[in-house]
């Protein structure tokens, strides 16, 4: 398939699947975990999933796997916080309101820096162990 859907396009589950790099059944899971993911579905049961469903998932994932969040922490977030900051979270935002408070703007900045030079050494340790 060389050709390249628009933004806006629908995306099958096995397209998210692969563009988050998790399985398809990740994402059934976690549609029973998180009643923000609802794709449209149907007649045949198939999953379509709008760019702000991707958005959501993409952000859930970031939490899960990249904060170390558990399940019920994510659930947390998403009462307190809502949709728009898991989205926000897929897009790289990083500190809920509440973190970061009483630091400057150059402390904030050196934390980002150490943070993303941190993310940066967990995929490389990634990448080796998968090959």
């Amino acid at each position: 398939m060389s050709e390249e859907k628009s933004e806006s396009a629908f995306r099958s589950i096995s397209e998210v699947a692969s563009s988050l790099n998790v399985e398809t059944h990740v994402l059934r899971f976690w549609e029973t975990k998180f009643d923000i993911i609802q794709p449209l579905k149907r007649a045949a049961g198939r999953r379509f999933y709008r760019p702000e469903d991707v958005q959501v998932i993409a952000g859930i994932q970031c939490l899960l796997h990249e904060d170390g969040l558990t399940i019920k922490g994510v659930q947390k977030i998403i009462k307190d916080h809502g949709a728009d900051y898991v989205r926000a979270r897929a897009e790289g935002a990083g500190a809920l309101p509440s973190e970061g408070a009483g630091l400057t703007k150059s402390q904030r900045e050196q934390l980002t820096a150490a943070r993303d030079q941190l993310r940066q050494i967990r995929r490389r340790l990634l990448d080796e162990e998968a090959n």
